[in-house]
């Protein structure tokens, strides 16, 4: 008898429902829409093809592009053929690329277009076991022995009956592997989490119940699906329940695709939501002084209304009447606007946001909720959930999820969502799976309602000359909450004091000169020094000449920052803010 997998979760959605949307693609100017019938058939079809390029149980495959429904496709194909696709970011170099390909011994990969065929072929003599090329849906094909167009892969489904992929179904295991998951590495090469098929349909199930997820609900996808996070909302969480997803055309297009879908289920990093703010508070500065007192006055409401909610309770009386007015002059047409008109779970994870814009946005009528967790275990750790969340933290524990914290206050995790471990690295398992306990090398503190806050990350600590441990996360992202600053880097390991590095919306500060740049940005500097104690304040900070990139080597594809590699690029700018000290010695 079939385990309870996303696999054989993925047969029963096509049984029960399918006529039902699967997904959506906008060609020629309109969103065309997939059954999940043809969905399925085609998912099957190209794991009956990959049986007959040779795929194993237990081999893995490799998968390299934007979003699309290829990119789907062939991942559940490979898990449904008994193998563990590897998704790798689209912004990799050609040797990242060869890296994660080689690392896993993927004999076939799937690859969007030209551009990342180029980075296969930079490396291809660095990649002994690689036999097959796979181009998505309207790619053009080279001429090259490894090279096959997408059909031409579906064309060899008709060399292997669909019983037999049917038996490998049937025949998985809840502590197979299913897939793995790259770590953009932060420090170093990344590492490859393994992840079990009990680990991603046991999240899946809690996390669509947790977001209320039904299977008229609609997504857009358009964070890299190599990342967890994106693959629960893309793939797992809609095969679970039925749900749809939009696939957006493009990076670039997402705002505009966004406006068009107007998803009821949205999953944003920090960056997304930080530029909803900056893009509304300019918008707001333009208005009209009775627009901007009538917004003021809506924001009002939505404060109070939003905190009631975020406590499970919805308002009455005349802040209900209020609230209606609210929502018909302004928040409708607001969120409409932005792409939010419909959603009722938004959520933000990945990387650490601002109190105060999730509160801004909280204003407008929309809650955020916060998720923290990491691949290691298959996305959430702890999620802030509707009627039980609170700005500051990153809520209480996932349903079923232990956590606790270590002596030194290091966040530690033990549920059915916890990896397997790191693919051929038993070192670095050993080091982070003790006792089956995650030790996730962040660390955190509990509120006396059981809601977990990140204090910082054990890796990034930075010592100070006058002995100091001091994380410097949270007082990156209060440097950040300032609407000029788009990213901030801490320095101040073995120095006297603090300092730090800050990149500026281009945009935003076109119209002011380098002095009355330097003084608003001193001003925001000063207030983001008064939420910390005085061994954690900044003495000086540089404004660098350019924003941090992935092309330089100083961002990961999910936008951490390297901190060693800014620290490289920058050494000019940082020992310039420590010249006095020298001098002094």
């Amino acid at each position: 008898m079939a385990i309870d997998s996303i696999p054989a979760r993925l047969l029963e959605t096509a049984r029960r429902q399918p006529n039902a949307p699967a997904c959506y693609t906008r060609t020629r100017g309109e969103w065309r829409a997939t059954s999940w019938r043809a969905y399925v058939e085609e998912i099957l079809r190209a794991a009956r093809a990959l049986i007959a390029l040779g795929l194993q149980p237990g081999d893995t495959t490799c998968i390299l592009g934007f979003n699309r429904p290829e990119w789907v496709i062939f991942d559940l194909a490979t898990m449904c053929a008994g193998g563990a696709p590897a998704g790798i970011y689209a912004t990799c170099s050609p040797p990242e690329v060869q890296y994660i390909v080689h690392h896993t011994e993927a004999r076939v990969i799937l690859v969007e277009d030209a551009e990342q065929w180029a980075k296969i072929h930079a490396e291809r003599h660095n990649l002994p076991h690689l036999q097959h090329v796979v181009f998505m849906r309207g790619a053009q094909v080279p001429q090259d022995p490894l090279a096959i167009a997408w059909e031409q892969l579906l064309d060899r489904a008709e060399e292997v009956e669909e019983a037999a992929v049917r038996a490998r179904i049937d025949a998985l295991q809840d502590d197979q592997l299913a897939t793995l998951i790259y770590t953009s590495g932060t420090t170093g090469p990344p590492k490859g989490v393994m992840l079990s098929h009990r680990n991603l349909a046991w999240t899946a199930r809690e996390a669509v119940q947790i977001a209320d997820m039904r299977s008229t609900d609609f997504g857009l996808s358009y964070l890299p699906l190599s990342h967890i996070a994106e693959q629960v909302f893309t793939i797992h969480g809609p095969v679970t329940v039925g749900a749809s997803v939009y696939f957006a055309e493009s990076i670039a297009r997402v705002p505009d695709n966004l406006k068009e879908v107007q998803p009821t289920v949205f999953f944003a990093v920090p960056r997304i939501w930080e530029k909803f703010h900056a893009g509304i508070t300019a918008k707001a500065r333009e208005a009209s002084p009775l627009k901007r007192r009538l917004l003021e006055w809506a924001r009002g409401v939505g404060r109070e209304v939003s905190a009631l909610r975020m406590q499970g309770r919805e308002p009455s009386g005349l802040l209900a009447v209020q609230y209606r007015a609210a929502d018909r002059l302004v928040f409708s047409r607001l969120k409409a606007a932005i792409g939010l008109g419909r959603a009722k779970m938004c959520v933000v994870g990945a990387a650490p946001i601002a109190t105060e814009i999730l509160e801004f946005m909280a204003s407008l009528d929309v809650i955020v909720h916060e998720v923290y967790g990491q691949s290691e275990d298959t996305g959430p750790t702890s999620f802030n959930q509707r009627g039980n969340t609170r700005f500051g933290t990153v809520g209480p524990p996932f349903p079923g999820v232990e956590v606790r914290l270590g002596e030194d206050a290091e966040i530690l995790v033990r549920g059915p969502n916890v990896f397997l471990g790191y693919y051929k690295d038993p070192e670095a398992t050993a080091a982070t799976l003790i006792d089956g306990w995650l030790h996730s090398g962040d660390l955190g503190a509990f509120d006396k309602e059981g809601f977990l806050k990140i204090t910082g990350r054990k890796k990034e600590i930075l010592i100070t000359a006058g002995g100091k441990n001091i994380a410097p996360k949270n007082i990156e992202v209060a440097l950040k909450n300032h609407p000029l600053v788009t990213e901030a880097v801490v320095v101040g390991d073995r120095r006297r004091y603090l300092t730090a590095l800050l990149t500026v919306d281009p945009e935003a500060t076109r119209h002011l000169d380098a002095d009355a740049l330097r003084a608003e940005l001193q001003r925001g500097v000063d207030e983001a020094n008064t939420l910390f104690a005085r061994v954690e304040q900044i003495k000086k900070f540089a404004v660098l000449p350019r924003q941090l990139t992935l092309e330089d080597g100083e961002l990961t594809p999910t936008l951490k920052v390297k901190r060693r590699v800014v620290y490289e690029h920058f050494a000019p700018q940082i020992e310039a803010m420590y010249a006095d000290d020298a001098e002094g010695a």
